[in-house]
């Protein structure tokens, strides 16, 4: 009896997690204005990251934050949630021209490398723990994107034919300063990888 019992209250915090709250009226107006009816923060997200940079929505700003996402139209801003386990870091590798970004903007950042083949390894600081390893491909707007544990930081390495480079990031928040991890990363540098010695 005790085993179904917390078989129940398992459940019941499962769907729990899974439902939101009535939907705001006003946002889900907002979100219908703009093409994105019925999307949460991490659809949003990973949809517009992805988008072809001709297809963007010319009159929306989405600007990506540790814990929220925040949509501008000329005249309306709504904020959604972020998940509470995972933030998401956009990443743009380059080669010769990069632009400074922190916060990333789903509808106007422009990376260098647009569609390019990449490989990416992602490794958590400390544990040494491998996040991410795979081979992939940069979207349209020179970007790639990853869901990451919140609280984390490690490095990230990004190959692209000969030319490998390295970044710092991190999800959580500088207890000194209260300062944000970045979700835009724009300054990891590809170089062309030394020849071996024979």
């Amino acid at each position: 009896m005790n085993r179904f019992a917390a078989l129940l209250a398992v459940c019941a915090l499962t769907l729990a997690g899974c439902t939101t709250s009535a939907a705001d009226p006003e946002e889900a107006e907002f979100l219908a204005s703009v093409d994105l009816a019925g999307m949460d923060a991490v659809g949003i997200i990973d949809y517009l990251d992805a988008l072809l940079v001709e297809a963007r929505p010319q009159d929306l700003m989405a600007v990506v934050r540790p814990d929220e996402l925040v949509l501008t139209t000329p005249d309306e801003e709504i904020s959604l949630d972020m998940p509470a386990a995972s933030v998401y870091v956009s990443v743009a590798p380059f080669i010769n021209q990069t632009h400074d970004c922190f916060y990333h903007s789903l509808t106007t950042c422009l990376g260098e490398l647009r569609n390019a083949p990449v490989e990416v390894e992602i490794i958590e600081d400390g544990t040494g723990a491998v996040l991410v390893s795979e081979q992939a491909t940069t979207f349209d707007n020179g970007f790639i994107g990853y869901w990451l544990p919140r609280d984390t930081a490690g490095t990230i390495e990004i190959t692209h034919g000969e030319f490998t480079g390295y970044s710092y990031f991190t999800t959580g928040t500088d207890g000194a300063t209260g300062t944000d991890g970045a979700t835009c990363i724009t300054d990891l540098r590809l170089r062309a990888s030394p020849l071996p010695q024979v």
